[in-house]
């Protein structure tokens, strides 16, 4: 993972975070620290699945 790119999307996100206070609309995101750390959970259990190489293809298995 590129430090450069991390440290870009941080600041995009700093910014349109600040754009969307600014004009005063609710952020498209929890705005509470819970709701940040289960999207912090579901992004580990999906590297975790990764990492051990197991799943299933849904698509192909429900035939779409």
């Amino acid at each position: 993972m590129s430090t450069q790119l991390t440290v870009l999307a941080l600041l995009t996100g700093l910014v349109t975070g600040a754009l969307f206070r600014f004009l005063n609309v609710p952020i498209p995101a929890p705005p509470e620290l819970p709701g940040i750390v289960g999207i912090v959970g579901i992004y580990l259990g999906y590297k975790l699945i990764e990492y051990f190489d197991i799943g299933i293809d849904l698509v192909e298995t429900l035939g779409l």
